[in-house]
């Protein structure tokens, strides 16, 4: 993935707006979160209203439409993940935590085998914080919850146990961009960058690829809700991300029009305050009879036209990416690499 030029120009310049490893967002009120946290551990997800979907499932005995249930935290790999944004990865890597079950169940989805509630092994809040505090022991840049909305009060509980216990690098909340406002809100005091997806702003694809129609006001209210948390980014002297918000835009094969919106409501919006990412990674995984362009790669002119608008329109800040990466492989084994230890 490549930095647009003005991009890495700009994030070697941001000295002024560097902060202290210990300085970050995580570190401010933690108590009432956690409090609240607690209550919803115990009672609100007898009746589960945690994301958009609001399934109202008692989650602590029956799965909600996410696949969760139970009163643990389905884990499948929490290892040093290269292969994010380079202000993310830097050189050491990003401390990578794959959390089970999904609330959208995109019909296109490359981590299926974990979308599912029950894939990986279950761990207990306590070992969900242990296993935080030893990547940041292996030195990663910062610890990346990837998927983490449906377990949100676990996640608050044991970040609060690790922050306690000397966790001080940035946490980066690794979303499809499905979110409840309230349940960011939660967040606030724990995360430092959002690293979001916007997938649709054509509610009719994300009914039909996403069984969400509801997706992109969704996506827009928390989208606000991340940006009011994280009104500027901000980078260390080495480059990497501090604080901030990275918006993802996954172009799939025919929609050039949607993520063009996309990349244009995100800019006329925020501006250059948030970073865009536009992907062309996207893997075919199937026959899809109904919607025969999913199963064919991004062409080079797609992308090309994405990238080529999205700098028409004055963006500066944003990553690119190069070569054919829908031959490269994204994505990590799920075989419990930090989890069964």
């Amino acid at each position: 993935m490549k930095q647009v030029k003005l991009w890495f120009r700009q994030a070697l310049s941001c000295k002024a707006k560097s902060i202290e490893s210990n300085g970050s967002a995580g570190c401010k009120s933690m108590q009432p979160a956690f409090l609240l946290s607690k209550i919803m551990c115990f009672d609100d997800l007898k009746s589960c209203h945690i994301c958009p979907r609001e399934c109202g499932a008692n989650r602590v005995s029956a799965p909600g439409i996410c696949g969760v249930s139970g009163t643990g935290v389905y884990l499948t790999r929490a290892a040093l993940h290269y292969w994010e944004e380079p202000c993310i990865s830097g050189t050491n890597g990003s401390g990578t935590v794959f959390f089970s079950g999904c609330s959208l169940h995109c019909i296109y989805c490359q981590n299926r085998e974990i979308s599912v509630g029950d894939a990986g092994t279950m761990v207990s809040v306590s070992k969900l914080s242990e296993i935080f505090l030893s990547l940041q022991e292996r030195k990663a840049h910062n610890l990346n919850l990837v998927t983490p909305t449906h377990y949100a009060p676990e996640i608050i509980e044991a970040l609060t146990d690790a922050k306690a216990r000397g966790l001080n690098i940035p946490v980066v909340y690794n979303t499809g961009g499905y979110e409840k406002a309230e349940t960011l809100k939660m967040l606030a005091p724990f995360v430092d960058i959002y690293l979001t997806d916007f997938k649709y702003l054509d509610s009719s694809l994300s009914k039909a690829f996403s069984h969400a129609e509801d997706y992109p006001e969704a996506a827009k209210s928390a989208l606000d809700e991340m940006v009011r948390q994280c009104p500027e980014c901000i980078f260390g002297e080495d480059g990497l991300m501090k604080k901030g918000v990275i918006v993802r835009n996954l172009l799939l094969p025919g929609h050039v029009k949607n993520s063009k919106d996309v990349v244009r409501y995100v800019y006329e919006r925020y501006g250059n305050r948030v970073y865009q990412s536009l992907m062309n990674q996207y893997t075919p995984i199937g026959r899809f009879p109904d919607f025969p362009e999913l199963e064919r790669k991004v062409t080079k002119r797609e992308y090309r036209r994405l990238v080529d608008y999205a700098l028409s329109l004055g963006l500066e800040n944003a990553f690119i990416q190069e070569g054919d990466t829908q031959k490269e492989s994204f994505i990590p084994p799920f075989d419990g690499e930090g989890v069964l230890c």
